[in-house]
């Protein structure tokens, strides 16, 4: 739950009445009846209007800001592993996982391979 007077940027209009997306407000006040859908009261300065809104269109402006600058640090790191030819970082930090070792030709007894089996089905 969100405090009151924290500045919040509205990034969503699940609603549809026109709120201001990207623009900054500031919580002033909380919905407490079970039987609304919004959950804060904002206050735009910019449109100089209040609005009611929930919870899911509305995120912090600190959460908005660390976010943006993880992506960024993320996008340097990039470029520095292009540039540097690291395929390793480059795959980490795309989601790539580093290829495995092609399987061996392992000879697994029957026995052996009967109990895997059974295992497992039986997870």
């Amino acid at each position: 739950m969100l405090q009151l007077g924290k500045k919040i940027v509205i990034v969503n209009d699940s609603f549809e009445q026109n709120l201001p997306i990207g623009e900054y407000g500031y919580i002033i006040g909380r919905e407490r009846s079970s039987d609304s859908a919004f959950d804060y009261i904002i206050r735009v300065p910019a449109k100089d209007r209040h609005y009611y809104v929930p919870a899911a269109d509305i995120e912090l402006e600190e959460t908005i800001i660390k976010r943006q600058a993880e992506e960024v640090e993320r996008q340097a790191l990039i470029d520095y592993a292009l540039a540097t030819g690291n395929k390793q970082l480059f795959e980490e930090l795309v989601g790539k996982k580093p290829e495995e070792e092609p399987a061996k030709n392992e000879h697994v007894k029957p026995e052996e391979f009967i109990r895997k089996v059974n295992v497992n089905a039986w997870i």
